[in-house]
Formats: structure tokens, sequence, C-alpha cells
């Protein structure tokens, strides 16, 4: 590991300060579960490593007047699936919260780490994804908002500019006859990273047609990725199982998967098929 810089700043205004007068890489720092490693191993260099949970907009988790979720960066993902609200209203990223390691790296991981870690593999990713969620970031030059399907531009890499980092993620509070779930495949029980994940969100009018659909998946692409076709095969119709099947097929159609030690490729698409239904039908089954 190379020496870095440690500073831990206690507010925005000190944090976007110290950011502007630093030169070199800077990495922030949540729960350092990836970050860490990736220093150690000299996979990543940094020249400042800035601890990010002493600023109070990273550790907050609230929700407005219009019952959007304010996601504080620095959140664990314990705290986040703990959350009743969230559990009930934002299953998706519940669920996938408390598959990220084992307990104790939920007390320290959280989804803003995972998002900027921006592994394709990510459980979070797609939950969010699915839920619309929205970056917000910030610089000496303010704050800025990006959709979070803008922000990954490929394998460990996003929009993040040099003197930026993530303070918050925004998800709107779901329309009512809403529900969301997420699903992965792993090769062991815990602790593994995803073959293949997807997350689907529903909501569906009185009569039970679909007025909104949309399916996230991780692992299959160089990026985590919004399976669009797949989602318009819901939409406006009352969702069946022959439906479902054709969602599922159209969503690994979307996939771009590759072959390694995990699996291969048409191997990952198959399993897209099956968690895009399994995740569907689950959300059907809340809505009952």
């Amino acid at each position: 590991m190379n020496s870095f810089t440690y500073e831990s700043p206690k507010s925005l205004q000190e944090a976007t300060s110290l950011l502007s007068k630093q030169s070199g890489v800077i990495r922030p720092l949540v729960g350092g579960s990836d970050l860490i490693d990736q220093l150690r191993t000299n996979r990543k260099q940094a020249d400042l490593v800035m601890d990010i949970k002493s600023i109070p907009e990273t550790t907050s988790m609230e929700f407005d007047a219009n019952g959007a979720l304010h996601l504080g960066s620095a959140v664990s993902c314990a705290d986040t699936y703990a959350n009743p609200k969230v559990r009930s209203q934002f299953t998706a990223i519940a669920e996938s919260c408390e598959l990220i390691g084992s307990i104790q790296i939920q007390n320290r991981a959280s989804a803003g780490g995972n998002v900027c870690n921006s592994s394709p593999s990510a459980d979070t990713i797609p939950a969010l994804l699915v839920h619309d969620a929205i970056a917000v970031i910030a610089s000496a030059k303010g704050l800025r908002e990006i959709a979070l399907n803008e922000f990954f531009t490929g394998p460990g890499k996003n929009v993040l500019e040099t003197g930026e980092f993530l303070v918050k993620l925004v998800i709107p509070n779901p329309s009512d006859n809403s529900a969301s779930h997420y699903l992965r495949f792993i090769p062991r029980e815990e602790m593994d990273i995803a073959v293949a994940g997807a997350a689907s969100f529903v909501t569906v009018d009185s009569s039970g047609t679909c007025l909104q659909a949309r399916i996230a998946l991780a692992a299959v692409a160089p990026t985590p990725i919004r399976a669009y076709e797949a989602e318009k095969v819901l939409t406006g119709k009352i969702i069946t199982e022959d439906l479902i099947d054709e969602a599922g097929v159209t969503a690994a159609a979307s996939a771009k998967p590759i072959s390694d030690v995990r699996g291969s490729a048409d191997y990952r698409k198959q399993l897209v098929k099956v968690l895009t239904k399994r995740t569907l039908q689950k959300c059907l089954r809340t809505l009952k």
C-alpha cells in the first residue's frame, strides 16, 4: 500500500474546500469494505483518503414531505434495511442491502459506497435503479444531481469527476399499489458476488393493469442496466404468467454478459430470465 494523507471533514463546506485545494487522487471513504482492500493490494491509488462519515448530510436518512427517501451516502446497509418504512415502501433496496457480505460488513458498507464503487455486480444498484434514484453530488462548485441510470460509465467507472463526491441518494416515494423486489444468484449461501441479479418494480391500477414496470440487472453487462424492452412487455397490460415469461425472455435478450470462472454468458442469460420472472412474481404476490 502506498502512503496517503487522511482527512475527516466535519461539514460539506469543509469537505469541498479540502477538495478544491487538494491535488492528486482523492478517494472518499465510507465503510472501506471495498476501498481499503483496493488500496492495500494497489488496485487503486490515493494521495488523499477523505473520510466522509462525519458530514451530517452523508449520515442522514430521512423522508421528505412528499415521502421521498433521502439516503446519505454513508448510511450503513444495516441501518437502511432495518428502517421499517424502507422495508415496506422500498423493499428491493432493503433486500439488496441485506445481501451485502456478512452482518459485520453490512454495519460498515453503504448503498452509496456500493454505487461509487460501480461494480457491474453490485447488489444495491439494480434496486436503486428500479426505484428511479437520483445521485446528489458535491464539489467546490456546489451540488449537482444526476439520474442514477446515467451515473455508470463502465466497470468500476462513473461520472464522478476529480473534486466530487456523492452526498446522498434521493429515491422518489413509490405510487400506491407498487411493489419491488431484488434477487440474485450466488454459488454459495452468503458473502459471494452475484453471478446475476435482477430487480423488478411494478405499479398496477385497481383493475390489475400495469401502469409502470421497471427491471434492472446486475453482473450481465459492463455496468448495471435497465431492461427497457422487458418493461415495455408489461406496461399497459394485465400481468399474466405468459407476460411474465415473455418479460423474462426479453430481459435476458438485453443482457450482454461475459463468460468467466463464475459462469458462462449463456448461463447468465438463463439466470436473468429466471430471476426476472421470480422478482415479478414476488411483486404480484406483494400487491395481492
